[in-house]
């Protein structure tokens, strides 16, 4: 296959973006989405693909192509991370947002619950901890034609509006319908930016730094939980805290806003706005100058995102502190502060591991891992020989399944869906699949309680176990490697290897 390669930006070498298929024989792999129209200025190395040409081999070039190439494999320099750094670390503060909304409830929803007048009822005081999720499952699905209009920086900064206002609506509230109606606006915001991430990282990352820098997303999400449990500790001796902390979370909504607004819009969006120029500017700044089947991968997406919720991460999460108070742990703040703190640690491990084992290993590995935790937390809960021994098992478990979650299944579940999704369709693929991840997340926080007191712990993570050994074969069986690979290249490949199924 012959391949244009464009050389470094000088005054003798200028190219077009365009979104229109080439006219010239010379064709590169992504026309469909990011292509480059040929101008006479614009000097042409045609050149096999080795894959397809022994004889072919980047020394048989000259010295400036060949650095052009090195250059574009993102070899040269191990800082080709830094320039789209700040990007994504603004982007991924709304992970932070949506980890402190997840543990925000925590501790304080046993005084929210005896101060607004439904205290003992477990279906209510589950509905006012996952009502957000049913915001986010409207924000996730309207997302997609949002971001296609707007771009992600100013979607990103019109989500934060119902984030601030959930915020303080909640942290005002003297009814139960006030703060359902709160938390209700929050997730709205939380369902908007969750699709815009992994999107936004997608395409603003370098190739062979989008799997470390996707697990920034896990990273603030874990942070901002074990902020959130850091700050519930108070309220144990102050039944009136949670408010404060729900006035504390309007505070990363106002700097999301304001770091957005200088950030960069993603290359492929501007290409697709037809700003022409401003993808250049934007691809010149954040990459260099050198680096330019969908309901199949919808059903991945979702499948993914079902798997990963039944296996029963947000139950652990939301409700860990109840949890612990069954194995005899007498502070349950402090031990959910634990549980966040592994998480942390697991996402640390991710960053690193992502673009070296490759998300399909750390999924497989993550899910294996969680069936075994849960496996120890059964046995511990069902078979006690001693109570001090099984409640140190039922926590060694519990610390386990998180960090085996935050090293594979967390980050990886949300990095790989938009590098498998084509150019056009990667805003409504994302869409599609945060949503099939908001109702099974709204499932599991509504209805964990209700289950583990009608059948007790054991069966109940049992069954998360199960789960996870079934998302282990899916991920086994379904995705494709994507790491060190081009978006345009991953979807060449994967759309290759559903011709040769059929």
């Amino acid at each position: 296959m012959l391949e244009a390669i464009p050389l470094l930006f000088t005054p003798k070498c200028s190219t077009t973006i365009s979104l229109h298929p080439f006219r010239s024989t010379v064709k590169h792999p992504c026309f469909h989405s990011i292509s480059c129209s040929l101008s006479k200025k614009f000097k042409i190395n045609a050149a096999k693909k080795q894959d397809q040409d022994p004889e072919f081999k980047p020394q048989n070039l000259d010295g400036e192509n060949k650095r052009v190439i090195e250059e574009g494999s993102g070899e040269g320099s191990d800082f080709g991370w830094l320039p789209s750094f700040p990007h994504v670390l603004t982007a991924s503060l709304s992970n932070f947002l949506f980890g402190y909304h997840i543990g925000v409830m925590n501790g304080p929803i046993i005084s929210i619950a005896k101060e607004l007048g439904f205290e003992g009822n477990s279906f209510l005081e589950g509905l006012v901890v996952s009502i957000f999720i049913g915001g986010a499952f409207i924000g996730s699905i309207s997302c997609g034609s949002i971001v296609d209009k707007l771009g992600c920086r100013r979607t990103f900064q019109l989500a934060t509006i119902p984030l601030i206002l959930g915020a303080i609506v909640s942290a005002q509230a003297h009814s139960l319908n006030e703060i359902l109606c709160g938390r209700f606006l929050v997730g709205l915001g939380i369902g908007v930016n969750t699709v815009l991430v992994p999107i936004y990282i997608s395409e603003v990352a370098p190739t062979n730094f989008r799997g470390s820098l996707g697990t920034l997303s896990q990273i603030g999400t874990c942070l901002g939980i074990i902020t959130s449990l850091c700050l519930a500790i108070p309220s144990e001796t102050d039944p009136h805290w949670w408010r404060t902390m729900l006035y504390i979370a309007s505070i990363p909504g106002f700097v999301l806003a304001l770091g957005m607004q200088f950030a960069v819009d993603s290359p492929r969006w501007l290409c697709k706005a037809r700003r022409f120029d401003d993808a250049k500017e934007v691809i010149n700044n954040i990459w260099g100058p050198s680096e330019e089947p969908h309901s199949r991968v919808a059903f991945i997406g979702g499948a993914l995102f079902v798997l990963q919720q039944f296996a029963g991460i947000n139950g652990v999460l939301y409700f860990s502190s109840l949890t612990f108070k069954d194995v005899g742990i007498t502070s349950s703040a402090l031990a959910s502060l634990y549980v966040g703190l592994t998480n942390f640690a697991g996402a640390l491990f991710a960053s690193y591991l992502m673009d070296k084992q490759g998300r399909k290993t750390l999924l497989v590995g993550s899910y294996l891992g969680m069936a075994v935790s849960m496996s120890v937390i059964v046995s511990a809960v069902s078979f006690p020989i001693d109570k001090e021994i099984s409640s140190n098992l039922s926590i060694l478990g519990t610390i386990l399944y998180i960090l085996t979650f935050a090293i594979g299944a967390g980050p990886a579940t949300g990095l790989i869906i938009p590098e498998l999704s084509s150019n056009r369709t990667r805003g409504k693929i994302l869409g599609f699949s945060f949503s099939v991840h908001w109702v099974c997340n709204f499932l599991v926080g509504l209805f964990f309680l209700e289950l583990v007191d009608k059948f007790g712990i054991a069966p109940v993570y049992a069954s998360f176990g199960g789960v996870s050994l079934l998302a282990a074969a899916f991920a086994y069986y379904f995705i494709v490697e994507t790491k060190g690979r081009s978006l345009e290249e991953i979807e060449m490949s994967f759309n290759a290897g559903v011709q040769g199924r059929k």
